[in-house]
């Protein structure tokens, strides 16, 4: 009778935030199709590690398996990616699974994305009008814009593009590629462009578009494929001209 086919994974565990990460080996039975998450939630059904020593489940997020929340991020065989679109298929073996270093540990896999999210509001990556009472229909965009905005709208926060940037560590309060597309994606908005200059003002301050090194490793790893370099090349831009109306107190520069 042939020998069952396994998939051999190496998995950086950390028990607690401040305590030391170690590495697990588990070994799982192969089936056709099978994706990084599925073959988590395998190893979770049954943890034992490879020498059969039972063990704590491993700790991970995720939410859509479809690459829409951006939940699942993790580094896997040194690449920072979607887990619910890597394939084992397509993974040499051992397959090793690490936690975005970029980001706070919580529990093995699992990460603390807070810092993301405080930069989308530092940029107020929104539209902010009132809810309270019918508006009526909003402005319409060029289909000429709508096109370009739409490829940006596809973020999902997911991080990749910040743990892939050597400009964003523990050591640098960059906020890093992904809130400076959304700026460019809300000061592009017809309602969302009467705040326009905030976001811009908040770009030019500590920890904004002047910490960029322009490595461009955030467009080569992005999920999505939206063009943040062309973003950022745009910002820079638009924030100069927001430092001439800033110098001269006038909007008409």
């Amino acid at each position: 009778m042939s020998e069952q086919k396994v998939v051999q994974f190496i998995i950086t565990r950390q028990d607690e935030p401040d305590s030391s990460p170690y590495e697990q080996e588990f070994e799982i039975p192969y089936r056709p199709n099978m994706n990084v998450i599925s073959a988590l939630m395998e190893i979770r059904r049954n943890p034992v590690d490879k020498n059969g020593n039972k063990t704590a489940p491993i700790n991970w997020d995720m939410n859509c398996l479809e690459e829409v929340c951006g939940a699942c991020s993790m580094v896997i065989n040194g690449k920072p990616q979607q887990s619910c679109t890597a394939l084992v298929d397509k993974l040499e073996q051992p397959i090793r699974l690490q936690p975005m270093r970029t980001f706070p540990v919580v529990r093995d896999l699992q990460v603390d994305r807070s810092r993301m999210f405080d930069s989308l509001k530092k940029v107020k990556a929104w539209v902010p009008i009132d809810g309270t009472y019918d508006l009526g229909p909003g402005p319409r965009m060029p289909e000429t814009k709508r096109q370009w905005a739409y490829e940006l709208s596809k973020c999902m926060t997911c991080g990749v593009c910040l743990e892939s940037c050597p400009n964003v560590n523990s050591k640098s309060n960059f906020i890093g590629p992904a809130p400076l597309s959304q700026v460019r994606l809300f000061n592009a908005h017809p309602t969302g462009a009467m705040n326009k200059g905030e976001r811009l003002d908040a770009l030019m301050g500590e920890g904004g578009l002047a910490n960029c090194g322009n490595s461009q490793n955030c467009v080569q790893s992005c999920p999505k494929g939206i063009p943040l370099t062309t973003s950022i090349a745009s910002l820079n831009r638009d924030t100069a001209i927001q430092s001439f109306k800033n110098f001269f107190g006038s909007d008409r520069v």
